[in-house]
C-alpha cells in the first residue's frame, strides 16, 4: 500500500477533528487553552490515533467510527508528553521541534495543560456509545499499574542498572500500554470479536516494546534537530536502555524479532489489516 499516503490522509482526518474539539485560544481561560494547543499543534505524527483508525479498518469499519476515540488518545499521550518533559520529571526543553509547554508558559500552567488534555480524552471517551467502557479501559492504562506507574519506575531506574526483563516490564507499562489500547479501541469502535481484540493486544504489545526499543537507538544515533528532542538524554541520566544492556547490533536484532511477532499477531484480518501491518515495519523502520 502507499503508506505515505495513507498517512497523510488519516493524519488530516486526525488534525481536523482536534481543531474542531480543542477550545479556542478566545475562550477563558486563555492561557490554558493557548497552553493545550501549543503542545497539541507542535507537530507529531499522530501515530496513536492512526493506528486507532487502521485498527478499526482491520475490523472492517471505517475509520471515521474510530475518529473521536483517536482523539481522545492524542489528548492523554500528549498530556503524558507535557509532564514527561517537567524538570520534575525528564526535563527536556524541546518537544517536536518546539519548546516544550513548561518553558513558554511556566510550570504551573503546563501541569494545568496536560491535567486539562487527560480530562477532555476522558470526556470524549464518556460520549460514545458504551463510554464507560473506552473511559475504564483509558484509566487502567492511565493509572498506577501502566503509564504512571511506569513513569515511577522510570524515574527509579535512573543511576540503576535494570535487569532486561524490569526494562521490558517499564516499557510494557508505558509505551506498549498506549499503543495497545490504541488498537483495542479502534477493534472496539469496529465491534471487533474477542479473538479480533485478542490479535490487536498481542500486536500492540510487541509494536509498542519494538517502538521502544527504536527510541532508545535513536537516542544515542540520531542528532536532536532530526529528533525535535534532546538526543542523549538517556545516556545523560544514566537510564538503562536497550542499546545499554545489549549493545545497538542486538538492539536492532530485538526490535526485528517484535516486529516480526506483531506482524505475525495480524495474520487473521488478512487484506483488511495492510495498513497496520504497514505500520508496524514503519515502526521499525522510522528514523526520528
Amino acid at each position: 500500500m502507499e503508506l505515505e499516503v495513507y498517512l497523510k490522509e488519516r493524519r488530516e482526518l486526525v488534525e481536523a477533528a482536534l481543531e474542531a474539539r480543542l477550545p479556542s485560544v478566545d475562550e477563558r481561560p486563555q492561557t490554558l487553552h493557548r497552553a493545550m494547543r501549543h503542545s497539541i499543534f507542535a507537530g507529531g505524527k499522530r501515530l496513536r490515533p492512526i493506528l486507532c483508525l487502521a485498527a478499526a479498518e482491520a475490523c472492517g469499519a471505517q475509520p471515521e467510527a474510530a475518529l473521536d476515540l483517536g482523539v481522545a488518545l492524542e489528548c492523554l499521550h500528549t498530556y503524558t508528553l507535557i509532564h514527561d518533559d517537567l524538570p520534575c520529571m525528564d526535563d527536556d526543553d524541546f518537544r517536536r521541534g518546539h519548546p516544550t509547554c513548561h518553558k513558554v508558559f511556566g510550570d504551573g500552567i503546563a501541569v494545568l495543560a496536560g491535567d486539562a488534555l487527560q480530562a477532555l480524552a476522558f470526556e470524549i471517551c464518556g460520549e460514545q456509545n458504551g463510554g464507560g467502557v473506552y473511559a475504564k479501559e483509558l484509566a487502567v492504562t492511565s493509572g498506577s499499574r501502566h503509564l504512571v506507574g511506569g513513569q515511577v519506575l522510570d524515574l527509579e531506574g535512573e543511576s540503576k542498572r535494570l535487569t532486561l526483563e524490569e526494562l521490558r516490564f517499564v516499557h510494557l507499562s508505558k509505551t506498549a500500554a498506549l499503543l495497545t489500547t490504541s488498537v483495542r479501541f479502534g477493534g472496539m469502535a469496529a465491534g471487533a470479536s474477542e479473538v479480533q481484540l485478542e490479535a490487536l493486544t498481542k500486536f500492540g504489545q510487541a509494536a509498542g516494546l519494538a517502538f521502544q526499543v527504536i527510541d532508545d537507538i535513536l537516542d544515542v544515533t540520531q542528532t536532536s534537530e532530526k529528533l525535535g528532542k534532546s538526543a542523549g538524554k538517556d545516556v545523560d541520566s544514566e537510564k538503562s536502555t536497550y542499546p545499554a544492556l545489549l549493545g545497538l547490533d542486538a538492539s536492532r536484532q530485538e526490535a526485528h524479532r517484535l516486529t516480526q511477532e506483531a506482524l505475525a499477531a495480524l495474520e487473521i484480518f488478512g487484506a483488511s489489516g495492510a495498513a497496520l501491518r504497514a505500520l508496524g515495519n514503519y515502526l521499525l523502520e522510522r528514523d526520528y
